[in-house]
């Protein structure tokens, strides 16, 4: 499609791939359309994905420009070696699938994946000209066809595509790495002709030869997952790259019975019997599945079955401190979040007679999720960035629709089978239609009395009462609460949190202290506990903000997962994700943390018995010393920049307020922001470098953001706004030299990440995350700025400040999935030589497992016949 050029780019000193589009296809296709159509792919931020520097017109000539990689290409390499050992064809082959899959969950299709647009760069695949050939197919339209030219390489196309079906998919990018991993292992693509027309012709009639027949040394699972990849029509093939990727690194994948089944034509005895395999494992499933199913009434009562699911690689369970899954209320199938192998976040359904589970559609980043009655669609939040959109969306494959984009917290949700929707806002527990409308108020948060969120909630049947979790500064602080729909009256019905309804009578709750799952009589008709509670089950994992890892059907089909989630690990993570713990043995629940200016001390927010207090630590296995001593949060630490004295957040006048305080300890906390002069509460607060600001942001408000002020203690008591507008503004970030203010806000309907300059209020901004971002950190070096996609990429941009500042570059790091993550706070510290990033880690002895147990209700009935 192009000729290329290495050039120069003068303004940035660099060597860069100039590619300038041959002039007949440029004259078909047109300027404009053409460019227009390139810019979706100019915001790809992957490590395995070449980026688009710039694209333009140059006296008729269509160009763009892309990095220029010193290296070779896979066709290089495969001309010179003709076969890849089967560590390195799997090795790029799965990095060529990340780039898919990140690609495809953001709208893109390459459409011409083979050898020649892979380059190798010290080892690593990166995927070329992405989005290029659908910018040309959507630009030129029809008259592509009526000139006869042909997007695509014959040998790596797939059937839809070589019949020129133009609604292509991320189904036929798979079948094009298929190929392309074929000729990795077999030493030529999987079909082979004299002209473009005879390969075409075997695609569309003929079954490829299976790699094992040309190299018996290739594990079984590996032809099998080639073999999936390869399949005549889109629906056989995986449904994601991310798929494809895990089933390569899988020893037990096989192809589905139907596939093996006709596979076993084309190949011998082998794929007969796994086809037999297959068939048998079909039938155990589904005798399985129908165990749950509701039938009519027996004399023998149903057996208690108890099993652990394994999910497979690449499909397990997404890190966080939000809910995680849930389940119909027919137990027929499950939703959860997942990390997709190897660096996404997505919502997926398993029904339970499937060994994989399905994306489902525009549920990128989504969590906490909860199904409709009818169990045929399903609701999540997306984020974690504010504000927190609420969307649904039908498993049919229907694209998702927003029904909230404002004012709901991250707090979980229920949809009630009045035909609404229940969830956490802002200030309280607020109620909308499922088809869209105004959220309708229906609790209020009592700050004054310790209360933090309303969290979890449930309707219970007949539509008279709600539960929810009321959510205060410590976790063992936390309580069920019930509110009456009619009279509006909030009951305060025992401690623990995340409490759900069963069927049988019984109130579901899970203790903070332990995870301990408990039971407890309760009547709806009366909204009251009418009974003492029985211990079920312990260790029940429990995520930051008081939600389970537990669902439970209407039927009795219980999921849960064990394990102590509420502790984390620190590491060190390199800027190629590569992490070492600081000290294996030291698991702690520490939300935030903040590194010494010398590098040798952390002091963090630590969750033991009781209240959230700060700790400092003496890093290299040193001592863990207790720093603060009042209220029941203290939290979001900063030290001073001579390392001598330390700001925090403590609510122990009743509010969140901002201290300082020593760092050795001595003397006692000087409250530096009171509640007269900033009623809405203090969230973060810092000083400037040269010790004559005081920066501080408010808790969030009802829109999802608060202000960025200042102040100048000693010289003038008033505030200075900032960043203070009806938009939220959070994470606030001061560069070393204290010039340039970085922060977040959702003034474009999503967080992005932008600097401004400090302390001067100038009209000067700049925008440094593309397609979201936050958490913004400074690098030591103030060139500089980490921060985080809203995919949960780490990202790092290189920024030049002068008398304005210029971002240079962004480049994706690594996933951070599996880490800490936050919506209003940085949850990791810099290194002094700006090469590792101090994060923490969730630990839970059950990461990949979930625990199935059909027929539960009839176990739950018998505890509570005991005594307790």
């Amino acid at each position: 499609m192009a000729t290329v050029y290495l050039a120069e780019d003068l303004k940035h000193r660099r060597k860069v791939a100039l590619k300038v589009l041959r002039p007949e296809l440029a004259a078909i296709i047109g300027a404009e359309r053409f460019l227009k159509e390139i810019e979706v792919t100019a915001n790809l931020q992957h490590p395995n994905i070449l980026p688009l520097y710039d694209s333009g017109e140059a006296d008729s000539f269509l160009y763009y420009v892309m990095p220029y990689v010193e290296g070779e290409s896979l066709r290089d390499r495969l001309a010179r070696e003709k076969q890849l050992s089967v560590d390195d064809s799997v090795a790029l082959a799965r990095a060529v699938a990340a780039a898919l899959e990140y690609a495809h969950r953001h709208g893109v299709v390459h459409r011409d994946i083979k050898p020649e647009n892979i380059l190798l760069q010290s080892g690593q695949a990166l995927v070329a000209d992405f989005g290029i050939a659908l910018a040309v197919s959507q630009a030129g339209g029809s008259r592509m066809t009526e000139t006869g030219m042909s997007l695509g390489t014959p040998h790596y196309m797939s059937p839809e595509q070589a019949t020129g079906d133009r609604t292509l998919d991320a189904r036929s990018d798979i079948y094009a790495l298929g190929c392309v991993t074929y000729e990795m292992l077999a030493g030529e693509p999987p079909y082979l002709g004299n002209t473009a027309q005879a390969i075409v012709a075997k695609i569309l009639t003929e079954v490829p030869t299976p790699v094992r027949k040309r190299r018996p040394s290739v594990p079984v699972h590996i032809e099998a997952a080639i073999q999936m990849a390869l399949a005549k029509l889109p629906a056989d093939r995986f449904a994601s790259a991310a798929e494809f990727g895990a089933a390569l690194v899988n020893p037990g994948f096989t192809l589905p019975g139907t596939m093996a089944l006709a596979a076993a034509s084309a190949g011998d005895g082998r794929w007969k019997r796994r086809a037999q395999v297959a068939y048998a494992l079909a039938a155990v499933l589904a005798i399985g599945f129908l165990i749950g199913v509701p039938r009519p009434k027996r004399s023998l009562p149903l057996p208690v079955t108890r099993v652990a699911i394994a999910l497979a690689r690449g499909e397990g369970l997404r890190q966080g401190p939000w809910g995680r899954f849930a389940i119909s209320p027919d137990g027929a199938r499950i939703a959860y979040t997942t990390t997709r192998d190897p660096g996404g976040a997505q919502l997926v359904v398993r029904e339970r007679d499937q060994l994989h589970a399905v994306p489902v559609l525009g549920s990128e980043t989504a969590f906490s999720p909860f199904f409709a009655p009818d169990g045929k669609s399903v609701a999540f939040f997306v984020g974690p960035t504010l504000p927190t959109p609420l969307k649904l969306a039908s498993l049919t494959g229907a694209p998702p629709i927003t029904v909230a984009d404002t004012g709901l917290a991250p707090l979980g949700g229920d949809w009630g089978a009045d035909g609404y929707l229940y969830a956490s806002g802002s200030s309280g527990l607020v109620r909308l239609p499922a088809t869209g409308g105004a959220a309708e108020p229906l609790t209020h948060v009592d700050t004054k009395s310790g209360q933090s969120a309303h969290a979890w909630p449930q309707l219970l049947p007949g539509g008279r009462g709600l539960l929810f979790t009321i959510l205060r500064g410590g976790a063992s602080q936390r309580e069920v609460a019930l509110l009456d729909l009619q009279s509006r009256v909030v009951t305060t019905l025992l401690r623990g949190t995340f409490a759900r309804y069963a069927p049988t009578g019984h109130l579901i709750y899970v203790r903070d202290e332990d995870g301990a799952l408990l039971a407890a009589p309760f009547d709806p008709a009366r909204l009251k506990v009418t009974g003492p509670p029985v211990s079920l089950l312990d260790g029940i994992s429990l995520r930051t903000f008081g939600v389970a890892d537990l669902a439970f059907s209407q039927s009795g089909t219980l999921i849960y997962s064990t394990g102590a989630s509420g502790l984390e690990h620190l590491s060190w993570v390199t800027r190629d994700g590569k992490a070492s713990e600081i000290e294996p043995s030291w698991a702690a629940d520490f939300i935030t943390h903040a590194l010494s200016p010398d590098g040798k001390r952390l002091v963090v927010s630590l969750l033991k018995e009781g209240p959230r207090d700060l700790w400092i630590k003496e890093l290299d296995h040193g001592p863990l010393t207790r720093f603060s001593f009042e209220g029941q949060t203290n939290h979001r630490p900063e030290w001073t920049r001579d390392g001598r004295n330390i700001t925090f957040i403590s609510d122990r006048s009743g509010r969140s307020e901002l201290f300082v305080q020593r760092a050795d300890g001595n003397g006692t906390p000087q409250l530096l922001i009171t509640q007269r002069q900033e009623a809405r509460g203090i969230a973060e607060g810092f000083w400037s470098p040269d010790g004559k600001w005081l920066i501080y942001r408010t808790n969030l408000n009802e829109i999802g953001g608060g202000d960025i002020l200042g102040v100048r203690p000693g010289l003038d008591s008033a505030p200075v706004p900032l960043v203070a507008t009806r938009f939220g503004e959070t994470e606030p970030a001061l560069s070393p030299d204290g010039r340039w203010l970085a922060y977040v806000s959702n003034e474009s309907g999503q967080s992005e990440v932008y600097v401004r300059p400090f302390p001067s209020l100038a009209d000067g901004r700049w925008q440094v995350s593309v397609a979201g971002g936050r958490e913004p950190m400074w690098a030591h070096s103030g060139r500089e700025i980490f921060y985080k996609s809203v995919d949960d990429m780490v990202m790092v941009a290189t920024v030049a400040a002068g008398s304005s500042l210029e971002v240079r570059d962004r480049k994706a790091l690594f996933s951070a999935v599996d880490y800490d993550n936050d919506i209003e706070h940085a949850r990791y510290n810099v290194s002094l030589d700006d090469q590792r990033l101090l994060m923490s880690r969730k630990t839970t002895s059950s990461e990949t497992d979930l625990v199935l147990v059909l027929n539960w209700f009839a176990e739950l009935k018998a505890r509570m016949g005991a005594k307790p």
